[in-house]
């Protein structure tokens, strides 16, 4: 047999290969349309012909959930027995679990929920959904029927929480009972239809040594870090969105003693302080008359009025960070927050910012020497090409030469690019530099070995 007619054989067994290929994807999506279409068709007649008595216990699940499988479960019974056919009869326990999703929990983004591999959601209109998982987004199968359905899931999210999202009102941050955080804006802001993003937190809070695990910082740096909070040294942790912030901010916390009274406050609660003495504020937007509102502002300063010994800002983006740093620098050592900023000199420009957000009309160098004198420490957080979180750098903060507020690297992470994996390669070096906030440490009886910051023959002492 020649050459050119193995080539030609093997070339009609591919294309036949694929024309089954083809055949099979196109079976698998009518069947699905179909399935789509059952489940559509039953969640609307349990809707129709749902009794009180059953509305009452659909109310009630948290109660008796046997009862409400056992409605649906009759339900969807009745129409297979009207149509045995609509359905392989392997599907049924799905079409159960999926109309209980439908009328109980988030529809067909439940599933992505209770993935706990799965950390960010984000509904780009009804037909496509992505998630991020294990640091990359990737685009999944599930779909919602149309505008009005994703509508019906944003609007079933913000019923409990006593918010509304409408043309007069199109945005709206809020979070779920379990702390995720959630985003929605729908036309005419959002041109593609409702979005829907929900950042998702571990159910169980991350400890500092997962963060070891992660690669995202390293033993010594967790130590000096922990040592830090203990001598009470005012910490900013800043970032880019998607960083892991809040991540770091809920770890570095739960180094605070266990003695002390912290006073949290968020836009929307996601920090999970783990100490018992913990007063938890979150803001309040206006009402539908354009009253009411409780800003981040607001509440800082009501926190000096309660005696904390601690305050925790979960993130700092206007005005409230001239009360923050005045905190700070009135007898609140040991406060946290967090910014988004590019770079540890980055945070300092953004604060500034900030700070003339606030209405007052300070001078510049009135507000560096605010800034200097209150912010100690800066961790800057980068989320990596390759989905990994790291802190960059640990930087000091020291004080004012001329016009300008000087620091140093106490740590940083040196990148060396990427494996044949993708995966970041790097290492985290010491630059030798000791801090000058050392002082705090011996007041506050914190004791670190002596060669803690000590340097090799190269100037510069480096471990993984």
């Amino acid at each position: 047999m020649s050459l050119l007619t193995r080539l030609g054989r093997r070339e009609g067994q591919n294309r036949q290969v694929r024309i089954f290929a083809a055949q099979d994807e196109a079976q698998n999506l009518a069947e699905e349309r179909s399935y789509q279409a059952v489940k559509h068709r039953i969640h609307q007649r349990i809707v129709d012909e749902m009794t009180p008595a059953e509305q009452v216990v659909l109310s009630s699940i948290h109660q008796d959930p046997h009862k409400v499988e056992a409605i649906i479960d009759t339900y969807c019974q009745r129409a297979l027995d009207a149509d045995p056919f609509a359905i392989p009869r392997g599907e049924k326990a799905r079409l159960i679990a999926d109309i209980r999703d439908e009328m109980l929990g988030l529809g067909p983004i439940e599933p992505l929920l209770q993935d706990d591999s799965i950390t960010e959601i984000m509904v780009n209109g009804p037909k496509k959904v992505f998630v991020e998982r294990l640091g990359k987004l990737e685009l999944t199968d599930v779909q919602f029927h149309d505008n009005a359905h994703v509508m019906n899931i944003a609007e079933r999210i913000l019923t409990p929480l006593g918010r509304r999202i409408d043309e007069s009102s199109p945005l709206v941050d809020a979070r779920l009972e379990d702390g995720s955080r959630v985003n929605i804006i729908i036309p005419p802001l959002s041109l593609t239809g409702p979005a829907i993003t929900i950042r998702k937190f571990s159910k169980k809070p991350l400890t500092v040594d997962n963060l070891i695990a992660f690669g995202t910082i390293d033993e010594k740096m967790a130590e000096f870090l922990r040592a830090c909070v203990k001598a009470r040294i005012n910490i900013l942790v800043s970032g880019g969105t998607g960083s892991g912030k809040t991540t770091t901010l809920n770890v570095i916390s739960s180094f605070i003693p266990e003695e002390e009274r912290i006073v949290t406050i968020e836009d929307a609660a996601e920090l999970r302080l783990q100490q018992e003495h913990v007063v938890t504020l979150e803001s309040r937007p206006a009402n539908i008359e354009g009253e009411g509102q409780i800003t981040i502002r607001d509440l800082v300063r009501n926190a000096l009025r309660m005696r904390p010994d601690r305050i925790i800002v979960g993130e700092v983006r206007s005005g409230e960070a001239l009360d923050m740093l005045q905190a700070m620098n009135t007898g609140h050592d040991g406060s946290l927050t967090t910014a988004h900023a590019n770079s540890p000199r980055d945070a300092l420009s953004r604060l500034e910012t900030m700070v003339l957000m606030s209405g007052l009309e300070l001078p510049v160098r009135a507000i560096r020497e605010q800034i200097s004198s209150a912010i100690d420490l800066i961790i800057q957080q980068s989320r990596m090409k390759d989905g990994s979180r790291k802190i960059t750098h640990v930087t000091e903060v020291q004080h004012m030469e001329g016009n300008t507020i000087t620091m140093q690297d106490i740590f940083r992470y040196q990148q060396q690019g990427y494996d044949e994996k993708g995966k970041a390669v790097g290492r985290y070096v010491s630059t030798g530099l000791k801090p000058n906030f050392l002082e705090k440490f011996e007041v506050n009886g914190i004791e670190l070995p002596k060669d803690f910051f000590g340097v090799t023959d190269s100037g510069r002492r480096e471990y993984f």
